[in-house]
């Protein structure tokens, strides 16, 4: 399931966006902001303790640090993909490169922590339902053939099972456990709070949004 949950997560996504074909972006802002709360509490509930048991604090502070600027560097080409944000002209019919890389690599990145903390799944599902739909929407109202958008997407679900199989057969990876996820909490701090700013109007938090957060928050404490 940990392999099989993320790949149909982003199908069933985008099979949802071809058959029903939602148009409006911004229907999903409130299900942005339960996923962006609900990784986020995951993150800090089930990811910080880990590492600092394995690694000195300064250590663990770099690599996340390093996290945060590897996201920032990835949105650049991204274009925010990562947070329900697509800046890209619709108009063009070329195979978007740039936005596969870097959602690929992010992608990959998720998956590694999975492997050692079965509930940080459920985290990552939730990020990707949502962002996997809006990206579908942007990718089925373009002018790339449906056939590129498909293998796009098809690539894309299965980064980050490629993730988790890596963390659980590669030596390396499993001997810098602590460092790499420590990379993986900055680039999972950056996205989720920007998904909680970015969900709101102008920044401001209206009561529906407040009871969303509030409610990913609790549900992670108690998984």
């Amino acid at each position: 399931m940990t392999y099989l949950l993320p790949i149909l997560a982003v199908l069933f996504s985008f099979i949802f966006v071809y058959t029903v074909k939602p148009e409006n972006k911004n229907n999903f802002k409130l299900v942005l902001a339960f996923s962006g709360a609900f990784l986020l509490a995951l993150t800090i509930f089930e990811l910080f303790p880990s590492v600092y048991e394995h690694s000195d604090s300064k250590t663990v502070g770099v690599f996340v640090m390093l996290g945060i600027l590897l996201q920032i560097f990835l949105e650049f080409f991204s274009k925010g993909a990562e947070h329900g944000h697509v800046h890209m002209n619709s108009e063009k019919s070329g195979f978007p490169w740039s936005i596969f890389i870097s959602l690929c690599i992010h992608s990959f990145l998720e998956g590694f922590p999975i492997e050692h903390h079965d509930t940080l799944l459920y985290g990552v599902l939730m990020h990707k339902i949502p962002i996997a739909i809006i990206l579908s929407i942007f990718l089925l109202n373009s002018r790339i053939p449906f056939y590129k958008a498909l293998l796009f997407t098809t690539l894309f679900a299965l980064m980050t099972p490629m993730g988790s199989y890596m963390a659980a057969h590669v030596d390396w990876m499993e001997a810098y456990y602590a460092p790499i996820t420590a990379l993986v909490i900055g680039v999972f701090l950056h996205i989720s709070t920007v998904i909680l700013f970015e969900s709101s109007e102008g920044h401001s938090f209206n009561l529906r949004k407040i009871l969303v957060i509030i409610l990913g928050i609790a549900i992670a404490y108690f998984l």
